[in-house]
């Protein structure tokens, strides 16, 4: 975009997301001394990139581009002399021209659009080749976790529906959003709580369930159908079950109750049934309708990769799922004079989620590995072990080394990660930092200590300072 011969340090991708600029070969650039006025710190030489504005004729979201991928072949510079152009007195929106030489022909920096057929092969061939090179990460209904979704109370009257700006819903999940929209809260609760509990699970790992800045979450990592990803499709899900059994059961939502849930035979005769217990019944229900959604809208070669990956996340979706109705359990309390207990009542109550995710994080460590068949059904990779269970999970590819940073996978690497020097575990830095070694340094740590209860009805206590030594991944 530009106002005047204004350059900004940012890119905006003219085509729908996830797609790039079209790569085109350039000529030789003739270094700018001129900094940019926004008062950035990069020279202008260091920006040799064309700024463009999506057509309002197009959909799909506009996509900035790290400067990392900002190459001279990414776009074509910006001309100084280019005017805002606009295509009709309604739409009023900038369009833009790319230049290819041999293509466009013109002799002015931009031309006019004159293609032939050998001209719009070639287009067609670098928009392809752009989009292979620069591979999308797939939006997930996990961002919901990360913006929180407003309460139906909370609506405005006139506002575009809220289904309609929620990220990375399929299809499918968008129409069951706008059925039930007061749930989509929930949903990003149950996600929030699934990242929470992901992120203690492997706090002292190589991979630690790291989120990134956009909408898919946890970036490139999942696509890759990784041990990794399997436990993180089935404590998402989880986290949605529970998320929604318990708004039921608090009246948060209103195609739901208390559970209804059959008294169970083993309960002594003069214990009440009763109370609130958490619906867990219509939590799975509908956590099975919405998450699994995504998956099912997808319709790949029977036998493919592609199917493998599907059926493999709809596993570990059940296994989540499976792991919160299963753990459900009878909580009961007693009533009589003076606490004498002379009677109880009872109901269904969901287990802590930390427990389910200890669960999970044992069916992790066992999880199976397995491959597609040209049925299109998962197989194991080696049969001597016993068949999974629909609460087992499982996983088709083995998982990226996690030791060092690679945007082609989506590790983080460990660099920079603190680690246990005494510890012998996964957390101990020579596993931790994989042999690099590790960097010590001393920090001050405060914490309350010496607390006294003063009456009434107060506890004081005193601040405690300690130095400690902590390292450090190099």
């Amino acid at each position: 975009m530009t106002k005047g011969k204004e350059q900004v340090s940012s890119l905006i991708c003219p085509l729908p997301a996830p797609h790039t600029c079209l790569l085109v070969p350039l000529p030789q650039l003739r270094p700018q001394e001129e900094k940019p006025k926004g008062g950035g710190e990069q020279a202008v030489t260091q920006l040799p990139w064309i700024l463009l504005r999506r057509p309002s004729s197009l959909g799909g979201l506009r996509t900035k581009i790290s400067p990392r991928l900002m190459t001279q072949i990414t776009c074509r510079p910006l001309p100084e002399s280019l005017e805002t152009q606009k295509r009709g007195s309604s739409a009023g929106a900038l369009f833009w021209k790319p230049f290819i030489p041999g293509v466009f022909r013109s002799p002015g920096p931009w031309g006019g659009l004159r293609p032939t057929m050998p001209s719009l092969l070639l287009l067609a061939a670098a928009l392809l080749s752009s989009w292979a090179q620069l591979p999308a990460e797939a939006s997930s209904w996990w961002s919901l976790a990360m913006n929180p979704v407003q309460r139906p109370e909370m609506f405005i009257i006139g506002a575009q529906p809220v289904c309609s700006q929620l990220p990375g819903l399929s299809p499918g999940q968008r129409k069951l959003c706008q059925l039930y929209q007061e749930h989509m809260a929930y949903i990003g609760e149950g996600a929030k709580t699934g990242i929470k509990e992901c992120q203690y699970q492997f706090r002292q790992r190589r991979w630690n369930c790291s989120t990134v800045d956009n909408t898919s979450v946890f970036g490139r990592v999942m696509q890759i159908g990784s041990r990794e990803t399997a436990f993180t499709y089935a404590v998402s899900a989880a986290g949605v079950v529970n998320a929604i059994s318990r708004a039921c059961r608090e009246g948060e939502l209103s195609t739901c109750g208390c559970s209804r849930t059959a008294r169970p035979k083993d309960l002594p005769r003069d214990w009440l049934w009763g109370g609130c217990g958490d619906n867990v019944e219509y939590g799975y229900r509908f956590a099975k309708e919405f998450v699994d959604a995504r998956e099912r809208e997808k319709n790949f070669a029977k036998g493919s990769e592609e199917q493998g990956r599907v059926l493999m996340n709809l596993q570990n979706n059940e296994a989540g799922r499976r792991a919160v109705y299963k753990m459900a359990d009878i909580a009961c309390k007693c009533h009589g004079v003076s606490g004498s207990c002379s009677l109880k009542t009872c109901w269904l109550q969901l287990a802590e989620f930390r427990k389910v995710g200890d669960q999970l994080k044992e069916k992790y460590d066992s999880a199976a590995a397995m491959r597609i068949t040209r049925k299109g059904k998962l197989e194991l990779v080696n049969s001597r072990f016993n068949q999974p269970t629909p609460e087992d999970l499982v996983y088709v590819d083995p998982s990226p080394d996690y030791c060092l940073r690679n945007e082609t996978t989506g590790s983080l690497g460990t660099q920079g990660r603190l680690c246990n020097k005494t510890s012998e575990g996964m957390d101990g830095c020579e596993l931790m930092c994989c042999g690099r070694g590790y960097d010590q340094f001393k920090s001050l740590q405060v914490e309350r200590c010496h607390c006294k209860f003063h009456w009434c009805c107060f506890v004081k206590c005193k601040k405690c300072t300690e130095i400690v030594d902590q390292y450090v991944c190099k």
